[in-house]
């Protein structure tokens, strides 16, 4: 899915953004070793999450010209996400891809979990982060130093058809602050609804399709007569 968003062109990709001029993929609150850290304190979920989240970059890759990489925040869950596995699935990638340029914009979590560790060479920054017309930031906010997008809410948009509903992960797009969704694959997510100021695109395995604009106003089930 392509848009326009502070005069650039960008790419909606699976739960990603490319910005393509830069060769930017852009990634919000992947959170490797959550699964991991869940187990830690004997909740039983499944494993490999890091595995999948790692195959999702790869695929991104394939299908764009990715220089760079920006974490929006949320890199590691938690101190226990720096397990063995976790880790060694994490370096054993980062060495198939040495010149790739990784950046990570510091979330709540990675104040709780730790810088990711210094052989992973990736370069660790504040929000926010500024590149262009952009403010890259891990929590959604307003700024004078650009069109801010931001991670931290994992939105999520429900649709209905034939009486039935799915809740799917969604892109905000706003005239000022975007948000993307979740990355992760062992996250949740935070319903939204569309509004005039914004705009919903859902992720549909990767696919992504806008939703359609918000029906007209009503009053009392009605919709409201033209005065």
């Amino acid at each position: 899915m392509e848009i326009i968003c502070a005069n650039e062109t960008l790419l909606l990709a699976q739960r990603a953004m490319v910005w393509p001029a830069q060769r930017l993929l852009v990634v919000a609150d992947i959170h490797f070793g959550k699964a991991a850290a869940f187990r830690a304190l004997g909740v039983p979920v499944p494993a490999g999450t890091t595995t999948q989240n790692l195959a999702m970059l790869d695929a991104l890759m394939a299908a764009h010209t990715i220089d760079h990489i920006l974490f929006l925040g949320d890199f590691l869950h938690a101190k226990t996400s720096h397990a063995v596995a976790t880790l060694a699935a994490i370096t054993a990638w980062r060495g198939r891809h040495r010149a790739l340029q990784l950046t990570l914009v510091r979330g709540n979590h990675d104040d709780r979990a730790g810088d990711p560790h210094p052989g992973l060479e990736i370069a660790v920054v504040d929000e926010p982060h500024v590149i262009g017309p952009f403010a890259f930031c891990h929590h959604p906010q307003l700024s004078a130093l650009g069109h801010v997008v931001a991670g931290h809410v994992h939105p999520v948009h429900r649709l209905a058809a034939a009486g039935d509903t799915a809740r799917l992960p969604c892109f905000v797009i706003g005239e000022h602050c975007s948000v993307l969704p979740s990355f992760g694959a062992f996250t949740g997510g935070h319903p939204v609804e569309q509004t005039v100021a914004e705009r919903l695109y859902v992720v549909a395995g990767d696919q992504v399709f806008a939703v359609p604009a918000p029906a007209p106003a009503t009053l009392n089930g009605r919709r409201r007569r033209r005065l």
